[in-house]
Formats: structure tokens, sequence, C-alpha cells
């Protein structure tokens, strides 16, 4: 072939491939040295970048003396195969994003930096096959004797596992000097279970809802089908997982599982669980690890070490040659929709990837999303439901707590304190729960009225107390805590309202001989301090938990027999129309902590709006009752899931930049629609569905970090319709001539609207 381009994903965000010819080297002047998923390094503009092959081609727009020569081979195989390569291309078109930047996000970071594989490796010290046994006499000293001794039990050792043990370099090189061992590099191993087989946990009894729902998916391995596990909270959903695993790797013992968790602070306690089951590597991947760690984790998972991978949202673009099966735990979480760049669900595309591997998704959670619900109860997936605690544990008492005209002691009412003494007199721990770090939501003058606002935000600025200043919680922007109103110079400024740190304090005054633990984002900002944390919390005896939601998700605490929840009406009047069901999800998942044990949990929740229907609704008849509401009331206004819908944002630093760029696109969309719908008449053929345009309109938080947002919001009943005027749209908006005055991204399936 005597003439061919290279069609190259580049990480820019223009949406399109780009042509290259081969590069300058007569040993790589030929097609099959370019195969789709290697990494080549190309000029763009006065850039060098990393970017992967898709393929060649002998054709190309572009003028043969305008075309660039790659710049390097990255690769000599490829790097993500041809099924990935085609997962990327669905991203890249239901999201409308730049391919470039979809599959720079489904590799490693060091990879994408234009790092080698071996970059994973470690320095290991490997037995010389050769070298005769029994030879700890012949050696010098009890420390290389000792050395010796692991070799025979084991021909590999990496080289950071035997400096831990006490072991100097001097005598690993003794003993290479005596051709016993030898230096290499490789990639590490994944660790093994270190628990006996005594200590191995052996599966635990189903009850009969567990084994029908055991059952029901198995039958479904090999092949594609999506399950919701609809389980109250302690409902051993979690064993259920395990079995399923269990069953699939009995089915296929090469096989790999995919499981996905909302939270790095979950990822602990279930690898901890799966490793005392499965005699088998598993996995961690989140972004609590380092570059290296990730791409040690991702290579493992590529070359077929790993059978169990647990991770978190990005976790879904990992490489698994033998997938048998997904899990997806607390499917409904937010944390698994990506709010920044490439606005994915991992939720939506583990279901696209197990499609493609034909391999069956498990979607589990207490208070399922109102669109896998809608899915489950029209057939599209099938429903299995725990309505029974697992191990004879009662569900909690739940009770509205009416606050109304009512005393409160710093955010806590009487009775709620009179019900924490008790629990702590009985030896049990309490779990107050608010969804508001800081000290107080604000700080206000009480002879002026004035109040502390952020200057970038139209947001409030919260008061922290460790240290002392006001922090807006949306930009970062921090200042000190002023003496005086900067309005009338009044000293008498105080905070007002309850966060985490006001409550903390007021329980450590008026329970001074108990501990008070306080966890949020403030007390948490390293992984091993969130698991120190942790080990507290089941080692004390009694003591009171104060946190926000990273306590409220999938936490086992076997202590907790009282759950208080403060502010439960943030979100019972929300401008999003999601706000409702979030807010019942979280008021939920809290709750579950309580009584997972044999003794009976409580729940207090203290709210101004005991009358609220829904809330009452929630309470007596639970989740399932109060989401069938929500979804008659989103049949009713035509909202989803019985409509799809994008959000078309805009932010500027200047107020009308934003506001126009979306009024334009508004008028854009409204001609293109009458366009398509005329020509649709003129060929006789069935039009599309007519878009339902909402806005342009500030967003809640009109500015933010300096720049002011707005947004454009499109419904339609028909998803191929909405889709099709993305791609004309987008066009629209890098064409428009002033498109670096405004930034605007577009965001399929939003789970807010805020």
């Amino acid at each position: 072939m005597s003439f061919f381009v290279i069609q190259v994903a580049v990480p820019v965000p223009l949406r399109r491939q780009f042509d290259y010819l081969p590069l300058n080297d007569d040993g790589l002047k030929r097609p099959e040295h370019y195969p789709a998923g290697i990494r080549v390094r190309v000029t763009f503009g006065n850039q060098l970048l990393t970017g992967l092959v898709l393929g060649t081609s002998t054709e190309t727009d572009v003028p043969r003396d305008k075309l660039k020569p790659v710049e390097a081979v990255l690769d000599s195989h490829a790097l993500i195969d041809a099924q990935t390569l085609t997962l990327g291309q669905w991203l890249a078109n239901y999201y409308h994003h730049s391919i470039g930047e979809v599959l720079e996000l489904m590799i490693p970071t060091m990879l994408r930096q234009g790092c080698d594989l071996s970059e994973a490796n470690e320095r290991v010290w490997v037995r010389n096959p050769k070298a005769p046994t029994g030879q700890a006499d012949t050696l010098r000293g009890k420390r290389q004797q000792a050395l010796w001794y692991l070799f025979e039990s084991q021909p590999d050792w990496p080289h950071s596992r035997l400096t831990t043990q006490g072991f100097s370099l001097k005598q690993l090189q003794q003993l290479e000097q005596r051709q016993l061992i030898a230096e290499t590099s490789q990639l590490p191993r994944p660790p093994l279970s270190t628990h006996s087989a005594e200590q191995r946990q052996s599966p635990l009894p189903l009850n009969t809802q567990q084994q029908t729902a055991l059952d029901g998916m198995a039958v479904t391995l090999g092949d594609f089908q999506t399950h919701l596990l609809e389980g109250v909270t302690g409902s051993g959903k979690t064993e259920v997982y395990l079995q399923l695993i269990e069953q699939a790797l009995e089915r296929r013992p090469d096989g790999q599982i995919l499981v996905l968790v909302p939270e790095i602070g979950l990822t602990p306690q279930t690898v901890q669980r799966f490793r005392r089951r499965f005699e088998m590597p598993v996995a961690l991947l989140h972004s609590g690890l380092n570059d290296r760690e990730r791409l040690q984790a991702w290579r493992q998972c590529r070359e077929q070490q790993v059978g169990i991978l647990i991770g978190t949202r990005s976790a879904v673009f990992t490489p698994l040659p033998n997938l048998c099966l997904i899990i997806l735990d607390e499917e409904h979480d937010a944390s698994f929709k990506q709010q920044d760049g490439l606005r994915y669900s991992a939720r939506d595309f583990a279901l696209v990837r197990a499609r493609h591997a034909q391999v069956p998704v498990v979607l589990g959670s207490a208070t399922p999303s109102l669109e896998t619900l809608h899915n489950a109860l029209t057939g599209r997936y099938q429903h299995w439901q725990l309505t029974q605690r697992a191990g004879g544990a009662r569900p909690p008492g739940m009770k509205l707590h009416n606050i109304l005209h009512q005393p409160l002691t710093n955010g806590l009412a009487q009775p709620v304190l009179a019900a924490i003494q008790q629990h702590l007199q009985q030896g049990q721990q309490v779990l107050v729960f608010i969804n508001r770090r800081g000290y107080a939501p604000l700080m206000a003058c009480q002879d002026c009225g004035w109040m502390a606002e952020c200057r970038r935000c139209d947001a409030r600025m919260t008061i922290h107390q460790s240290p002392p200043h006001l922090h807006c919680h949306h930009c970062d922007f921090q200042q000190g805590i002023p003496g005086f109103c900067p309005e009338c110079h009044s000293s008498r400024i105080q905070p007002v309202g309850h966060g985490t740190e006001r409550v903390q304090q007021t329980l450590m005054e008026l329970f001074p001989d108990v501990p008070v633990t306080r966890v949020d984002r403030d007390t948490v900002r390293t992984k091993q301090a969130f698991d120190q944390l942790l080990e507290e919390i089941h080692g004390s005896d009694a003591r009171i938990l104060i946190g926000t939601q990273m306590l409220a998700k999938g936490h086992h605490f076997p202590k907790v027999t009282l759950v208080v929840v403060l502010d439960a009406d943030v979100g019972l009047f929300s401008a999003d129309f999601r706000g409702m069901e979030h807010t019942a999800q979280l008021i939920l998942q809290v709750a579950g902590r309580a009584g997972r044990e044999q003794k009976p949990g409580d729940v207090w929740i203290q709210t101004l709006y005991a009358d609220h229907p829904q809330l009452n609704l929630l309470i007596d008849n639970g989740y399932h009752a109060l989401a069938l509401a929500l979804l008659q009331e989103r049949q009713q206004q035509q909202l989803p899931p019985y409509s799809h819908m994008v959000l078309l944002r805009a932010e500027s630093t200047e107020r009308h930049q934003a506001e126009k760029c979306l009024r334009e696109s508004r008028s854009f969309l409204q001609q293109l629609q009458e366009h398509w719908r005329r020509n649709a008449k003129k060929q006789r053929q069935k039009p599309l569905e007519p878009l339902n345009l909402m806005g342009p309109f500030p967003a809640i938080m009109e500015r933010r970090a300096g720049r002011f947002r707005h947004q454009l919001q499109l419904y339609c009943h028909d998803r191929r319709s909405l889709h099709a005027v993305l791609d004309p749209l987008v066009d629209f908006l890098q064409q428009r001539p002033d498109s670096r005055k405004v930034r605007w991204h577009l965001d399929v399936d939003p789970m807010d609207t805020l």
C-alpha cells in the first residue's frame, strides 16, 4: 500500500478523529504497524499529545501536504481491544462527547502520559530454580538462613515485602552472589486472602425471599439480563451477591466479577468480606489509590490475574477479558453519575457493557431510583424484593417528631435528648445524622440583618471552628471570622443554625462522660483516617456518632440502636423534581443503620412538617409505596422516566453572555425541528417526536465561583428524536462567534437540575 493515513483519537474537545501520516521510519511504514488500540504520540497545534489509533484508511479529507506524521509509536500491541473501542464509541455518541477524551478516561493516568506498561512492575527477587534445597546450613548467620527459608516456601518475593520484614539489600545481594536468587522486575501479584480455612466465612443460610432471588438470578448466568434486587436495609443483599458470585465461578472458574460501590469508604469493608469468602485475588480500584497502584490493578485485571474487582465509578472501564457478572450496589446513588467532563452514568454504562459481554447485571438497593424501579415494574428488568431483615433482626421503629414551636437545644429537641440518654445507659451506640458540615451554615448581625455571603457565589459562608474561619463550600473561598458587622459595626454578630461541629460541641457538653465522634469531610480527609474512625466505632462501648451522608451508605454498625435525623426537611420543597426521591432515599439509608443485630432499633426524625403527606407515606408504608406515588406524579407531568431529558448548561463571567448563548440555542433547535418537520411532510415520512423546551433560566445558584450559570432543559418522549438534535446542536455551539466567552456542556440523563 503506497499511501495510507492513521486515524487517531486525540484527547481534545473536538468531536472527531484526526488523520496522520505514518512515522518517518522505514520499519513502520505499513498499516499493520498501526493496529487499532495502540497509543501514538502526535503533534496537535503546538502540543505533543498521546492519542489512540482507531484504524487506518487510504482516504482522507485533508490535503496530503497538510498532514503531519505521528511522532512516536508507544505500543507494539493493542492496549485496548476492539470491544473496548466499540464501547468507547458508544459513550462518545450517547453523551455527545469527544472520542479522544472518552478513550483517555478508559486507561490509567500513567498510560495517558505516555508511560510504558512496565511502569506497573516492581522490584522482585526470584529463587533460582536450579538452586539445590537444603542450603540453609551453608549460609552465614541466622538472618541469611531465615531469608533463604522464605524463598524455599515461596519462589518470588517483592523487594518491598522483604525490607518490611527487616531484611537488608546486602543480605539479598549475598544470596544473589551465591546464585541462589536473582533480581528481576515483574507485575506484582494481587494479594490473596490471608484468612485460614478455619477463618474463612461459609455461606450463610438464606431465607425464602433470598433463595428465590438467588435462584432466579442464577438461571440467567451466561446471558444478558438486568436484575433489580430491592431489599430493605439489613435484608442480606450482600449475602445474595456472594452466593451468586460462587455459582458464577462454579460455572466459569476463570471468570471475572465486577462489583461497583458508590463511595471509597465502602470498599474496605466490602473487600474484607469478599476476601473472607473467596480463595482468589480480589483487587481494589478507586480514586484513593496513587497512579502506579491504579496502573497495577488495571494490568492485573487485563492480564486475568484478578478474579473479583471492587471499585467505584471509574472501575466500570477496567478491562476484564473473562467478565461473567456485574454487581452494582446502592444503584440509586448519585456518585455513580460523573458531574464534570464526560458526564456518564456508571450504572447505565454497566448495562451497555453487560449487553456486549452477554452477562447478567444485578442492581441492588433498598431505595432504587425511580428510573430503575420503573424499568422493573414494566418488565424490562427482573424484579426481586427482600422485605425481611436477615437473621431475625427487626426493622427499626420510625417516629416523626414535630419541632414546630418547640424549644430546642442547639437543634436537638428534649424528647430526642432523653432517647439518646436512654440508649446510652443501655450501652448502645447512637448515630446523629445532619447533612451539613461545619459549625453553623450562616453568620448574621442581630442589629442590621447583615449575613456573611461569598464574594464569588450566590451562597452564604459556613462557619467552621477548627480552625475558626468562614468557608464557601461551593467555590472553596475562605476568610477569617469578623469581629464586627461590616455594615453597621455592631458586635452582635452570631452563628445561625447548626452543623456537625456545633452538634458535636452540644452533645459533648450534655454527655461529658461519653465519647463523641464526628465523621464528615473535615475529619476524614484521607482513606486511612476513615478506616481508623471505622475501627474506633466498631471497637468502642457507648459512643455517639455524628455524621453526614458519609455514614449513611451501606455501613454495618451492630451497636447502633438509635438514629436521630436532624433537618429532615431540607429536600421536601426542593426546586429539583427529584428532591423528594433523594430525601426519602437518604432518610431510609441512614435509618437503616439502626437495629441491624438482635437488639431493636429506633429512628427519630425531627421535622417542622410532621403533617407532610409524602413524608408520612414514607414512614407509614415504606419507600416502595412512596416511589409508586412519585412515579404517578412524574407520569402526570411527563417527567423522567416517562420522558427523556438533557440539560444544556452555560456559564460566563457576564450574566447576559450565558443567557444569550442559550436563547440562541433554543432558537436554533426550534428552527431545526421545523425544518425537519417540513421535510418529513414533503417526503411523507414519519416526523421525529417534537421536543419540549424549558428555559433558558438561571440556575438555582446563579453565580458560582464568579461565573453566571443558566440552563436550557430539553424533554422528549422518544430517545432517538432527542439525540437526533444534539449533534447539530453541538456543532452550532462550537461554531458560535463568541463561543470562547461562554463555557457550555450537555448533561444527558442528568441526576439533578439545580
